[in-house]
């Protein structure tokens, strides 16, 4: 049987608690195209789920490359790797991150097909997942928070919390609210592989982090 997310007796007691960031989701998701680029994660999750309190936060990302209409990516990219690691007992885990020209087909041809870039992320998901259970196995939390919107993780979720018995809450990033936001994509599966869960984050809910 799971713990619970937080102890009674004298008061509601935090349960400490490692965060696992699915860098790339978290961007593409909630603020890609928006002044809330310097968004603080941590402060994100604590007010999502106060009860937790966050120990350790691991961010899983990869360098990007520039791109010709992009060259300054890198660069802010560093700049805001710079600003999470003044987070208390953070760490960025590297995967990567891959450029590269493709064909691709065209709607309506002709021509059939066009030369574009396609970039790819390797790594990130395998290597929070792995985090996330040798960190559990361990005994290193007694609850776990994964702040992601892909399915691929539902598994290890799973995993940790019917082998190991440890919470594991997820936070959704898609964005619900604000310019340039999508339509919400539901995801049955880490709703129901998570012991706790918010399926999307608002401009105010971002904005205040």
């Amino acid at each position: 049987m799971e713990p619970p997310l937080h102890f009674s007796g004298g008061g509601p007691w935090p349960v400490t608690t490692f965060l696992y960031i699915d860098g790339f989701n978290l961007y593409y998701s909630a603020v890609k195209g928006t002044p809330l680029r310097w968004l603080d994660p941590v402060s994100l999750v604590t007010r999502a789920f106060p009860r937790n309190e966050i120990a350790c936060t691991k961010y899983f990302s990869a360098r990007v490359s520039p791109l010709p209409g992009d060259p300054g990516q890198p660069m802010r990219q560093q700049f805001y790797w710079r600003a999470l690691r003044t987070l208390p007992d953070s760490e960025i885990i590297l995967g990567e991150f891959r450029t590269r020209r493709v064909r691709a087909a065209v709607v309506s041809p002709p021509p059939n097909t066009v030369e574009v870039y396609k970039t790819e992320e390797k790594g990130s998901d395998v290597n929070l997942a792995a985090h996330l259970l040798l960190d559990g196995f361990l005994g290193r939390y007694e609850a776990a928070i994964v702040v992601t919107g892909d399915s691929d993780l539902v598994s290890p979720i799973k995993m940790v919390r019917s082998s190991l018995g440890k919470p594991v809450g997820v936070l959704n990033p898609q964005r619900t609210s604000g310019p340039g936001c999508r339509p919400p994509r539901h995801s049955a599966g880490l709703q129901h592989a998570a012991s706790f869960y918010q399926d999307s984050v608002t401009w105010a809910q971002l904005a205040a982090a």
